[in-house]
């Protein structure tokens, strides 16, 4: 776990606290590829799985001459927020634009990140495992959405249609130095706490509806309990104007060139502005977790009083 302290520093590692008692941890790391510090590793598996989010200081992805033409918000689709690449089959859905080109750009990334989180994160580097790469060129403040798709409002991640049955979602992301702006986040009360005070108002887990939906191809497969309590959290949280007037956060911006990474089943977040900015998102096994006990299958599972995957 880590130091309760207000600050503290080791081998270039820094933690802030801030006034909401969130922590953001700091570990000086500026290749994708490595060798990487078992030190700086430990800190992060451990920061990570307590609900921290963890910058990268340093660490920057370095797009190609020819990508220029990429970093445009008018490559994506209108009706979309994001572009998105499958590394499972090389298909790029949001942009009819440049598509060769914006699956190499797209897969070297998601090698890049793979790479890096192998190396750091020892105890996971054997059983994760990667999912979407999404790229966001359009700023995202002053669009509309609905606000259940809106992710100005805090909220937990979860997927509607691919369920994952208790598996974790780590995410990292950067925004390309190229952006001529900062990506602002909201960061929000630990999950156990915004769990506790949802879960009275979650409906309860529809079995036979999970089973509908996998045979109607509305889902890649059943969900399980905790996928549907994790996509109603989601909803819930969303949902709430009260909860998302009154909910105490930290505000934090990472500059173009930063790259973070955080569990955002467990960390509530939301993201205010910002553009130009790669996402990956990577699968981690409850079982590979030092402690499965932060896991929010098992917070939600305590709550419960039962098993939900």
């Amino acid at each position: 776990m880590l130091p309760d302290w207000p600050a503290w520093s080791t081998t270039g590692i820094t933690c802030e606290r801030t006034m909401s008692g969130d922590i953001v941890v700091s570990l000086p790391i500026a290749d994708w590829n490595g060798p990487f510090d078992p030190d700086l590793g430990r800190h992060a598996v451990a920061a990570l799985e307590a609900g921290r989010v963890v910058c990268l200081t340093g660490l920057a992805f370095t797009t190609l001459p020819e990508e220029a033409v990429l970093l445009s918000p008018a490559l994506l689709d209108n009706s979309r927020k994001n572009i998105s690449f499958d590394p499972a089959s090389g298909r790029v859905s949001g942009s009819a634009e440049h598509p060769a080109l914006l699956a190499a750009m797209l897969a070297r990334f998601a090698r890049s990140a793979e790479s890096m989180l192998r190396g750091l994160l020892i105890p996971y580097a054997d059983t994760l495992w990667a999912g979407r790469t999404s790229f966001r060129p359009a700023e995202i403040a002053g669009r509309a959405y609905s606000p259940r798709h809106d992710d100005r409002r805090l909220h937990v991640d979860a997927f509607p249609s691919r369920p994952i049955g208790g598996a974790r979602i780590l995410r990292l992301f950067t925004v390309l130095p190229q952006a001529s702006a900062a990506r602002a986040w909201r960061i929000g009360e630990p999950f156990e706490s915004v769990a506790a005070g949802f879960l009275p108002a979650l409906p309860s887990p529809a079995p036979l509806r999970a089973r509908l939906y996998a045979l109607l191809g509305l889902t890649k497969g059943v969900q399980s309990a905790y996928d549907q309590m994790m996509l109603a959290l989601h909803d819930r949280m969303k949902l709430d104007a009260d909860y998302q007037r009154q909910a105490s956060y930290t505000a934090r911006t990472f500059s173009p060139g930063s790259t973070w990474l955080c569990f955002t089943d467990q960390v509530s977040h939301a993201a205010l502005s910002g553009h130009m900015m790669l996402e990956q998102t990577f699968h981690v096994p409850v079982q590979s977790m030092l402690d499965p006990e932060q896991s929010p299958l098992r917070v939600l599972e305590r709550l419960a009083g039962r098993a939900l995957a």
